[in-house]
């Protein structure tokens, strides 16, 4: 369980913090809420004291009764606890895990890089030396603000990590663009995945407040890169009604695909058989069998600069039988190999063009086989999915990946697979590096 600080500041989004700390709380996280005076003309404090079960503080000169407890501690600092009463923002603010600002809105992020101190969330975000994360949510015009901006610049510099907002509707009727606040979910995994990833995704998500931050024009720092993603598993047909397939449910595409598209990318995702919507944004092509996800992907390689190949597809096909296959019949499928994919499209490359596979292995030497596969495969980088933990992977909202390149490996724990997207658009960032450089 961690110890998580909401701060919820004025903005229509502050309805999507509600749904955050439902599911931080479900997840068995303890969540306490500081709101701005503003913040309580869009959600009530009692909202947030029915879902977390702990008083809401608004004022850094009201006493915490919890006396900067979280929910499920011992004694959840109740009155048998003895001592000095702590000062509320202080306490907390020392106590805390993580210290989310969502929705972070321009008028709270100007007053948290200016160092000021004037309310119960800018005090205690002064005083937090825990990670500290800020969410923005505004008009895309005001984001895109040069002193929204810089401000945001500062707080990177900091150490402060800045979670890009989407794209899409806004809250002005008929208006659209970059300010929508993230989805919970994705809110969460990024907490998650910064408090349990250990030394290695600290880094990359340290790395990350330089590749997430966006360009002048405000488009991100992906502006300009056409990125496809192939997403789900094929089927190869048995009869009308069967089929030789996997469990893939195109999740983790899905969530490259949104993670590209937030920083800046023309993204494609050519999905086989996923239930999944594509996130807003991003062009869809939906296939069915290996050689049509063989055919769409070759079609559009050639204008791509980076392929990220996540889909599964079946590795075997048979000749498929007409009508539908009655219970008693006998049956004896006659399998044939299905085409690589990955292989042919590696050997199609043109220069600044980057290649990501993925490889899911079942214990064993699974790095050894991965890096065998980069090799043999032609890419530049295989993300590894031991499928032997079944609370990962497949049809799973977690995941957990080794990164193997040429001359590293790079572990990334168990997190979200939003926050494991992240980590491994980062590690793209960084082999592009070069190319990027040579422009």
């Amino acid at each position: 369980m961690a110890r998580l600080l909401l701060g919820v500041s004025g903005g229509i989004a502050a309805y999507k913090s509600l749904e955050f700390a439902r599911l931080a709380t479900l997840a068995g996280h303890g969540v306490r809420v500081l709101m701005t005076e503003n913040a309580g003309r869009f959600v009530g404090a009692a909202s947030f004291e029915g879902i977390v079960g702990a008083p809401v503080l608004t004022s850094e000169y009201e006493r915490d009764p919890m006396r900067g407890a979280f929910p499920g501690e011992p004694g959840d600092g109740g009155p048998d606890d003895a001592g000095h009463d702590p000062i509320g923002h202080l306490e907390l603010a020392a106590n805390c895990d993580a210290f989310l600002v969502a929705p972070a809105s321009a008028n709270t992020i100007a007053k948290l890089a200016a160092g000021f101190a004037d309310s119960m969330l800018t005090t205690s975000f002064l005083a937090c030396t825990a990670p500290r994360l800020v969410a923005p949510a505004m008009n895309d015009r005001m984001y895109a603000d040069a002193a929204t901006q810089a401000n945001l610049a500062i707080l990177r510099e900091r150490g402060v990590e800045v979670i890009e907002p989407d794209e899409g509707l806004l809250a002005s009727r008929g208006e659209r663009g970059r300010g929508r606040l993230p989805d919970p979910e994705h809110l969460l995994a990024r907490i998650e995945a910064l408090l349990s990833g250990g030394e290695q995704l600290t880094v990359a998500a340290e790395e990350a407040t330089s590749s997430e931050a966006p360009s002048p024009d405000g488009r991100g720092p992906w502006a300009g890169l056409r990125v496809m993603v192939t997403a789900g598993g094929t089927r190869e047909p048995i009869d009308a009604v069967r089929f030789i397939g996997n469990r893939s449910s195109g999740r983790m595409g899905m969530a490259l695909a949104a993670a590209a598209q937030r920083r800046g990318a023309e993204v494609t995702v050519i999905a086989a058989n996923v239930s999944l919507p594509e996130p807003t944004g991003v062009k869809r092509v939906d296939v069915e069998t290996t050689a049509e996800l063989a055919f769409e992907t070759s079609e559009r390689f050639e204008t791509q600069h980076v392929l990220l190949m996540a889909a599964a597809p079946a590795d075997f096909r048979t000749e498929p039988i007409t009508g539908k296959l009655k219970r008693q019949d006998s049956l004896n499928l006659n399998l044939q190999p299905t085409e690589d994919i990955l292989a042919a499209i590696a050997a199609e490359r043109h220069e600044n063009q980057t290649i990501v596979g993925f490889a899911a292995e079942h214990g064993g030497d699974a790095v050894g086989r991965a890096r065998e596969k980069l090799s043999r495969k032609g890419a530049d980088l295989i993300v590894l999915n031991d499928v032997s933990d079944a609370t990962i992977g497949f049809e799973s909202a977690e995941n957990a990946v080794t990164l193997v390149a040429a001359t590293e490996e790079i572990e990334v724990p168990k997190a979200g697979k939003d926050a494991v997207a992240e980590a491994i658009l980062d590690r793209v960032e960084r082999l592009r590096a070069p190319a990027q450089s040579a422009k």
